[in-house]
């Protein structure tokens, strides 16, 4: 009888067979093995991996100074600029999390954030004092440690207290003795959702699942080293969709932006040769329109990875052939979500109820879901919804979708009424809470509604009490008073909702009455 051999007998993990997947290992060797070449350039400042690495560093010993350690919270409110990239090394550098919010929010939600999330030291860009200043006040448990970021491009600026990053990054060592984690389920990121259904859900990413995210990224668009790549996307959406690690793991340039200006990218990609971004639609479509309409063309390639919101789980990818069809079937099969990331385990569109796949007819609907090494952990203290999202074994991602002949899967609608506007998801039922705490305002509904600019954007149908007037822009007024601008409707009809018998506002009848106009 022949002996069976078992390949596990006395071989096990151990440290010259296994290290814990962290992107903290791409900065490490992208200082040794491009030491000179540049890393960042904001204005005219440029770093390169030595000196990025540097700083890296001097910011984890920083945080130690502040006390922070393995499994604290660092928050950061900073547009694209070198230290929000660098927040994405020192942080995790100290096993700390990091909590990039959304620049966009209102005080409120980041009163929430802050708390929710229990951060104990805060970055913050001077232009986002106010904001911040007044979520201090509303938070319910202590409030972080404020350090201000300074941005000279920016005049005359003001602080919250007297902390100033750059004056406290000078007086810190430079010690690389920081450690990869010992597990690499560890956290390293928290980002938060647009609090569609209430409060907004925490969503812990893991070192593993950053690692592997930054890795497809480069596989998915066969990035070279030579990369000089444009932050026109937010760092805060869920982590520059991976980018500040991918840029390290090949040595590639980033040029950071401050704000999406199309004059000011066209001018950037000229100056510098860039030759990636990422974005949302109308951000491409800014960019295509300026490039069409200034007095010279760019001269070289530029490549754009267009999504509206994070794209860990699909990716378009084009089939020989493709490029030789007419446009109008090549629009056609580049606009479809796709199929599995590359270092994504599967991706399927399956029925919510059975969990079933769907047939690939390009006609059956249901809903996408998926499972593999780069889903996040879970909902920070938010078992209930972490139990929902992975129900059966998958992520559920909310997306009703189909799944097509050829295996590429179609969006075709959202199971939540989710507006999604340049990118931003915007919630209809937090915007109709606010409308509906006027005074005058019996009943509201909020829709979308399609826009040439922004893709769509909130539209509001109201019922006023019996015997009170109200106006267009006494209303909008009044939401730009208590919600972020980007929420606010850019039309109310005014006007008696359709309800079903039981008292349901009918809201396919709205965005019928948005397609067609007015009835007689």
């Amino acid at each position: 009888m022949n002996e069976i051999c078992h390949y596990n007998d006395a071989l096990e993990k151990n440290a010259a067979n296994h290290v814990p997947l962290s992107p903290l290992s791409f900065i490490k060797r992208a200082a040794a093995v491009y030491p000179d070449r540049t890393a960042l350039i904001y204005n005219e400042t440029r770093y390169s991996w030595r000196q990025t690495y540097s700083r890296c560093c001097r910011l984890a010993s920083l945080l130690r100074h502040f006390g922070i350690t393995k499994g604290d919270t660092v928050a950061v409110m900073l547009p694209n600029v070198p230290a929000m990239y660098e927040a994405h090394f020192g942080v995790p550098m100290v096993g700390a999390v990091l909590n990039a919010i959304n620049i966009r929010l209102d005080p409120e939600a980041v009163a929430f954030i802050l708390d929710h999330s229990r951060s104990r030291l805060l970055l913050v860009d001077p232009e986002y004092a106010d904001v911040v200043e007044k979520a201090l006040v509303r938070m319910e448990g202590p409030a972080p440690t404020v350090i201000n970021v300074s941005d000279p491009s920016q005049g005359e600026e003001r602080f919250l207290g007297d902390l100033e990053y750059e004056a406290l990054l000078a007086e810190q060592p430079e010690q690389d003795d920081w450690q990869l984690p010992a597990d690499e389920w560890d956290a390293i990121a928290l980002g938060y959702t647009s609090g569609t259904t209430g409060n907004p859900k925490g969503v812990v990413s893991h070192h593993r699942g950053a690692y592997l995210n930054a890795v497809s990224n480069v596989l998915s668009w066969t990035l070279p080293a030579e990369v000089v790549y444009l932050w026109t996307l937010p760092m805060f959406h869920c982590n520059g969709w991976c980018f500040p690690w991918t840029l390290a793991a090949i040595g590639g340039t980033s040029v950071c932006l401050r704000r999406v200006d199309a004059e000011v990218i066209l001018d950037l990609i000229r100056r510098h040769r860039v030759s990636h971004y990422c974005g949302a639609p109308i951000v491409h479509s800014m960019i295509a329109d300026a490039a069409v309409a200034a007095p010279a063309p760019i001269e070289h390639k530029v490549s754009g990875l267009i999504a509206g919101a994070a794209p860990p789980a699909s990716v378009c990818v084009k089939q020989d052939g493709w490029d030789q069809l007419p446009l109008d079937e090549r629009v056609r099969l580049n606009g479809r979500q796709g199929v599995t990331y590359p270092l994504q385990e599967s991706i399927a569109v399956l029925d919510s109820v059975t969990m079933e796949p769907v047939p690939a007819d390009g006609q059956t609907v249901g809903e996408i879901m998926f499972r593999g090494n780069i889903v996040m952990k879970g909902y920070l203290r938010n078992a209930a919804a972490t139990r929902e999202a992975f129900a059966g074994g998958w992520f559920h991602s909310g997306d009703l979708a189909v799944m097509e002949p050829d295996g590429y899967l179609k969006i075709r609608d959202r199971l939540k009424d989710v507006i999604i506007s340049g990118g931003e998801n915007i919630s209809s039922l937090e915007v109709e809470d606010i409308i509906q705490r006027h005074a005058d305002v019996e009943q509201v509904a909020v829709v979308a509604m399609a826009d040439t600019k922004w893709g769509e954007v909130p539209a509001a149908f109201v019922q006023l009490r019996p015997g009170r007037e109200l106006s267009e822009d006494e209303l909008i007024s009044f939401c730009r008073e208590n919600i972020s601008r980007f929420k606010v409707p850019k039309k109310i009809i005014f006007g008696q909702l359709p309800t079903s018998s039981t008292g349901k506002i009918q809201k396919f009848q709205l965005r019928q009455q948005l397609k067609t106009g007015p009835s007689d």
